[in-house]
């Protein structure tokens, strides 16, 4: 299987739409607006990282990065979230290839690192990892992580773009 990894162009809205539907529609842990949140970011032009997965030129994966604000004003750093593979092509790499080249593509905008909520199991094979001190309030600690690209890590609460509000 060919995956082809490009950035978001303005035609892929209503793909990327029904993508992230497709792949939430039976997650566990969800609340069903990840399509909002993503459409939320764009508008606000908070989309710092958004590339699409294609295979026979079809959209079936995307991962979105927007920037995130830390209570001690560091900048540089970004939130990831959300990624979506169509149900069919889950467990095939799709993710993964969503993954390496989001966080490649932070790299070399000089970002200093990104944090995401989700599977442990899933993100620690990419680097990230729980940090002592660096909190998204109200969320278990287990389930938010980071990756730093310096290695050196804020001690900070974490807010996410008001997008991620978003309920439509």
């Amino acid at each position: 299987m060919d995956i082809q990894i490009s950035n978001e162009s303005a035609e892929h809205a209503s793909a990327i739409h029904d993508v992230t539907v497709k792949a939430f529609t039976n997650a566990a842990h969800t609340d069903h607006t990840e399509q909002f949140i993503v459409a939320a970011l764009r508008r606000a032009g908070a989309l710092t990282v958004s590339q699409v997965a294609k295979v026979d030129g079809e959209i079936i994966g995307h991962v979105a990065i927007s920037p995130i604000t830390l209570s001690t004003e560091t900048s540089g750093w970004f939130g990831l979230g959300p990624i979506s593979v169509v149900p069919d092509y889950q467990r095939l790499g799709v993710g993964t290839k969503l993954m390496n080249s989001a966080l490649d593509a932070l790299k070399a905008m000089g970002a200093s690192g990104c944090v995401v909520l989700g599977d442990p199991m899933y993100y620690q094979r990419f680097g990230f990892r729980v940090i002592d001190g660096l909190v998204y309030p109200g969320v278990p600690e287990e389930y938010f992580l980071a990756l730093s690209f310096s290695g050196d890590y804020p001690h900070a609460k974490v807010s996410y773009h008001d997008a991620f509000s978003a309920k439509a």
